[in-house]
């Protein structure tokens, strides 16, 4: 069975669904319209965009440009990492430390799957190695990103028992460990919800593309069951080092906890 070749008439229907959609808030005064419109409109310049880039990046097939396609993509997500935290860390140590904690868990996890799962040839192939770690890093980055905003967040707003804690003599691990778990079971969340939800109330966007692209429903699901292990062990080293950075920054070496080093926008102080 060969892939279904969609044609610019076929997305212009289910366009409609767009335009539908902004009459409906203009209709009821949701205001969304504009948001809804222009998004769309982004979203099919973005991709198309990265569809024309990425055929001249496979058609070339140089690690080096394919590396460095990575490294671009990885500088991207460190940033987004930070750019909406309620509070982040001041000067450099917020890009730092989200760029570690996405470029890590993507370049590892990415590799052990090209030798010793995918096994392609070159194992370095673009086709193969730009898609995988793109998915890898979209997740690594909501995980980090949610791991980040939920320590500083807890710290800020429980601080005076994190400093009890350590003036009873516990050190910054323990003082600041329930906030930790926390931050890191809030970054796991969604990739465990996707996982529990995986089959029974949807199906997977990879493993829905390859069955319509033609590939047998067993197959598909074994690539989806890998992928998903990969994501959660992207994800839970993503949340992992995001805590543990978060402890080292929000702390010194004398134990003290240092909010200080926190740009605080909320509202309470």
């Amino acid at each position: 069975m060969s892939p279904i070749i969609l044609t610019t008439g076929d997305l212009a229907l289910a366009s409609l669904l767009i335009i539908l959609g902004a009459g409906l808030s203009v209709a009821t005064s949701l205001n969304i319209h504009r948001t809804l419109l222009w998004m769309a409109l982004r979203m099919v310049v973005q991709l198309l965009l990265v569809g024309l880039v990425l055929r001249t990046v496979f058609a070339l097939s140089s690690p080096w440009i394919t590396l460095l396609v990575l490294l671009l993509m990885v500088v991207a997500a460190a940033r987004e990492v930070g750019s909406r935290q309620q509070r982040r860390l001041r000067g450099p140590w917020q890009w730092m430390i989200g760029l570690t904690t996405v470029s890590v868990p993507t370049l590892t996890i990415t590799v052990l799957a090209l030798t010793t799962a995918l096994r392609p040839s070159p194992w370095y192939d673009a086709r193969h190695a730009i898609p995988l770690a793109g998915i890898i890093l979209g997740n690594a980055m909501s995980s980090a990103s949610l791991t980040l905003h939920t320590a500083f967040n807890a710290a800020w707003l429980q601080r005076g028992a994190i400093e009890a804690r350590i003036a009873l003599g516990d050190d910054r691990r323990t003082a600041l460990g329930p906030i930790l778990r926390q931050a890191v079971r809030s970054g796991m969340l969604p990739t465990l919800n996707v996982m529990g939800a995986a089959g029974i109330i949807t199906l997977p966007g990879i493993m829905t593309g390859q069955i319509l692209a033609g590939m047998d429903p067993i197959d598909a699901a074994r690539y989806q069951i890998l992928l998903m292990f990969l994501l959660a062990g992207g994800c839970l080293l993503a949340a992992f080092l995001a805590a543990w950075l978060s402890v080292w920054r929000l702390t010194d070496e004398r134990h003290r906890l240092r909010l200080d080093r926190l740009d605080a926008r909320g509202s309470d102080h």
